[in-house]
């Protein structure tokens, strides 16, 4: 088969497949699969049969129940799918089905996957569901095209991305379920994900002495020296403007305090305090210094202040995804394939959010993102209300997805 009859069959295929790919897709929605809780073994069984009915050969791969409560999560499987062309590189897909809980402000049914206007709404409908599909129907358009190919193409489902990802991709590196060559995680379709912010995720207690408020000088008040850590971060903050990233499409570190609470009555002197953290890591930066920057921050704000103590607890400390060498490789072959579905070219970039790609990249797998989705994470309505996905988008990146794999795969 030659190069322009293989393009054609596979996006015949797609074409052919593709409205049972949408139902996939809405089958999917329609089943919660929120984190937290992160009850979602029952998910990843039915999207197993479901892929089952369409001819593949699916892995389930449970995780231990004390491997998914240190995770916070109740249940977890990860789902793996292998197809061997012939000898050459393995090239894996990775999508997540766990999803964020819904919550307030829906103009549909969060797991109704209504689809209106061309757009399929409902929680996961973007992130990352549709690249179950996606991914999973263009692996179906390359074994129809009977393509005389060099390599594989795994899928990689897995329930923990809410969670950090350590039971999901983690867990199959790191158990050696899997050793791909390359990894292509869930995106969207208008450009390439190469790089991605890091995270570090912190809890802060301050602790004091409690004291009737009509004695506070016999107590030591947590929450006033709560308010200098407070002050030290937010300064900390607007100096973090000032360090630039290099990565089209990430502009400088940032930090929110998005949790606190404390105290124990309003006639009482507050004894301890608590407060949650995000800051995230730019490629250039080394997620190991900033911890260590931190923790001195802190404590130095808090030196001095009488019967003040604070403790430090790392939550979750995500490194950033980097370009390794390898990743060129598929950001050309999507950025080829993109040329005959979009007929338009694709940039390369970073974002500022963490995804599990950088798991895969960690590993020393060459990994890029790309999947079904508009331009942009704020088009999508990503972990808030009205979530969406526009199907033609979804049908664009499984023939794109397909086009590259056969690139990537092609006998020399």
């Amino acid at each position: 088969m030659n190069q322009q009859s293989l393009i054609s069959a596979l996006l015949a295929s797609v074409d052919r497949h593709f409205d049972t790919e949408v139902e996939f897709l809405s089958t999917l929605v329609k089943m919660p699969s929120d984190n937290p809780p992160g009850d979602c073994s029952s998910h990843a069984e039915m999207a197993a049969l479901a892929l089952e009915s369409f001819g593949f050969k699916v892995e389930r791969h449970p995780v231990p129940h004390a491997d998914a409560a240190r995770a916070g999560m109740i249940s977890a499987t990860n789902l793996v799918v292998r197809h061997r062309f012939g000898d050459g590189p393995v090239i894996a897909l990775n999508a997540h089905g766990d999803v964020v809980p819904p919550g307030d402000g829906w103009s549909a049914d969060p797991y109704g996957a209504e689809i209106r206007d061309g757009w399929m709404f409902g929680r996961g409908a973007a992130v990352s569901k549709s690249d179950f599909a996606t991914y999973a129907f263009a692996l179906k358009a390359l074994i129809d095209s009977q393509a005389e190919l060099d390599g594989t193409v795994e899928l990689h489902l897995t329930y923990d991305e809410e969670s950090g990802g350590l039971i999901g991709p983690a867990w199959l590196l790191r158990e050696g379920i899997v050793k791909p060559d390359y990894a292509i995680c869930a995106g969207f379709s208008y450009s390439i994900t190469t790089a991605h912010n890091g995270a570090i995720h912190l809890e802060v207690v301050v602790r004091g002495k409690s004291a009737h408020a009509a004695r506070p000088d016999t107590g030591h008040d947590a929450l006033e020296a709560t308010t200098a850590v407070l002050n030290a971060l937010y300064g900390h903050r607007e100096a973090l403007k000032a360090i630039r990233s290099s990565t089209p499409g990430i502009d400088h570190p940032t930090l929110v305090v998005g949790l606190i609470e404390g105290g124990i009555n309003t006639n009482v002197v507050p004894d301890k305090v608590s407060l949650r953290l995000d800051r995230r890591v730019i490629p250039e930066e080394d997620p190991g210094s900033v911890l260590a920057q931190l923790n001195r921050l802190i404590e130095d704000a808090v030196t001095g202040l009488p019967g003040i103590s604070t403790t430090v607890r790392e939550v979750l400390a995500t490194s950033p995804l980097r370009p390794i060498e390898g990743a060129e490789r598929l950001s050309a072959a999507l950025q080829r394939a993109a040329k005959t579905t979009l007929e338009q070219d694709i940039p390369t970039g970073g974002v500022p959010l963490y995804t599990d790609a950088r798991l895969y990249c960690e590993a020393g797998v060459p990994t890029v993102i790309y999947g079904a989705g508009p331009r942009t994470l704020l088009e999508a309505n990503g972990h808030r209300a009205d979530e969406r996905v526009a199907l033609e988008d979804l049908r664009i990146a499984t023939q794109t997805i397909a086009l590259a794999l056969a690139d990537l795969l092609a006998r020399t």
